[in-house]
């Protein structure tokens, strides 16, 4: 079959690589649609960090956001399966240690990473492997540019739902506008925040008015309840820590490339709850509710759709046209 693989940092291209098998307790499962996130940007440009402590290796088979269809059933699965269209979980815990046994297996210290670490390929070829428990069924109506936002929905539920806590009529501010970001946003939107995202570049913010935000290149006038970022800037967890409002909230799901700091003199002064998202794993199911319910629909932010042939290019900064910022991938589109 076709795959997208990373062979080193500026160096990777579609290759013919042997079909995956369905396993004990396993699937396979054609692969609909994928897409590129910003972990897979880093293992094209060398820059994951995963590389350089040995949670990962070239060649990479990269990809973590997808959804398809189940063609393949390993021993100890129903064959019922089959013929469903479904996503999967991106961290795949051992299932024994003492944080997968407590509903953590995002957090498991021994976990594989699908498309990222231990080895798991991922989902930028025609089909992917997968263990069944991490799998959630997509509903009929949900379409494919849908399915492959489950995973990223998923991440920006769980920081929306951190933003918010207990409260309600809150004021938010996001920095940074893109896939997380945005969708974000939406799901506080959708639960009745007032929003504020705060970009870096004005066709970023130009794109989130676009979409019905109140959107500038510098924090909204106080006061703001609660903040996210969704940025790899390092600058920026300590402006959060600036903005919010004492009592309120911070969340931060993006990650810079070299430490950033805040004075937790401040956190604790202004009586500041701060929580870190790692994984959608707790969200997945709740996201594809809300897609399905059409609470939110993140179908907006999807730029353009391209070939397994043309992630080169978009990693290499050619973009096709388009002004959202989700680049999905059609493994099956030559």
């Amino acid at each position: 079959m076709r795959a997208f693989v990373v062979t080193g940092p500026g160096e990777a291209g579609v290759a013919e690589v042997p079909e995956p098998v369905a396993v004990m307790g396993e699937v396979v499962v054609a692969v609909e649609r994928a897409g590129v996130c910003g972990t897979d940007f880093e293992f094209f440009t060398g820059e994951m960090h995963y590389l350089g402590d040995g949670q990962a290796r070239y060649p990479m088979r990269i990809g973590h956001e997808w959804c398809g269809t189940v063609v393949e059933t390993g021993e100890g699965v129903h064959p019922a399966w089959v013929g469903r269209r479904v996503v999967g979980d991106t961290m795949l815990g051992c299932g024994h240690c003492r944080r997968c046994r407590n509903g953590h297996q995002h957090v498991c210290a021994d976990r594989q990473e699908v498309g990222i670490r231990g080895g798991r390929a991922g989902a930028l070829a025609e089909k992917i492997a997968v263990p069944v428990t991490s799998l959630h069924e997509l509903p009929p109506h949900l379409d494919a540019t849908a399915g492959a936002l489950v995973e990223p929905g998923g991440n920006a539920l769980r920081a929306a739902q951190a933003a918010l806590g207990e409260k309600d009529g809150m004021r938010v501010a996001v920095y940074g506008p893109g896939t997380i970001g945005l969708l974000t946003a939406m799901f506080l939107r959708a639960a009745g925040a007032e929003v504020h995202l705060i970009g870096a570049t004005a066709g970023s913010i130009a794109f989130a008015r676009e979409l019905g935000f109140s959107a500038a290149a510098e924090p909204p006038a106080p006061p703001v309840d609660a903040v996210v970022d969704a940025t790899s800037d390092p600058a920026v967890p300590a402006a959060a820590l600036e903005l919010v409002e004492p009592s309120g909230r911070i969340v931060y799901i993006g990650l810079a490339g070299e430490p950033s700091g805040i004075d937790t003199r401040q956190l604790a002064l202004k009586d500041v709850t701060a929580v870190g998202i790692l994984s959608a794993s707790p969200g997945l199911e709740a996201a594809i509710d809300r897609y399905a319910d059409g609470d939110v629909d993140p179908r907006p932010i999807v730029a353009a759709t391209v070939g397994l042939h043309e992630v080169a290019d978009v990693f290499a900064g050619r973009r096709p046209p388009g002004a959202g910022p989700k680049i999905l991938v059609d493994p099956n589109r030559m």
